[in-house]
């Protein structure tokens, strides 16, 4: 709902088979691919590699819910796991039962790192 009061386009997938939530037209001629994860509280999420392969028109909304205040929104560039930090994380599992995943750590220490991504601030350059 954020995106269409922002003034865009947004279709819904009919089958999430590749990981795709929804579709945001941008402009004339340009799509955006969104997969949305939420959460409550300040934890780990994770994006499949199989469904989520970094690509210029492929984002993340995140939505973190915190108790007693209004839900915070983040649009983040799939191409933004390409430079690991302390936020954004690829872990591979090498030899293990676990799939390879990007992840978020989202904690109080990277918080400031995540607010660069505020829905807002995003929707603004990528209209």
């Amino acid at each position: 709902m954020a995106l269409v009061s922002g003034g865009m386009d947004v279709y819904s997938s009919e089958v999430d088979d590749h990981g795709i939530d929804f579709v945001v037209k941008v402009g004339e001629s340009r799509y955006l691919d969104i997969q949305v994860k939420s959460i409550r509280g300040m934890k780990y999420i994770f994006f499949p590699k199989s469904q989520f392969t970094p690509r210029k028109n492929l984002y993340a909304a995140v939505v973190v819910y915190i108790e007693e205040e209004d839900p915070h929104l983040f649009l983040i560039p799939s191409v933004s796991w390409l430079k690991p930090n302390a936020l954004m994380v690829e872990r591979n599992y090498g030899g293990l039962k676990s799939h390879p995943e990007w992840g978020l750590n989202i904690s109080v220490r990277n918080w400031p790192l995540l607010a660069r991504y505020r829905l807002d601030s995003v929707m603004r350059e990528i209209k």
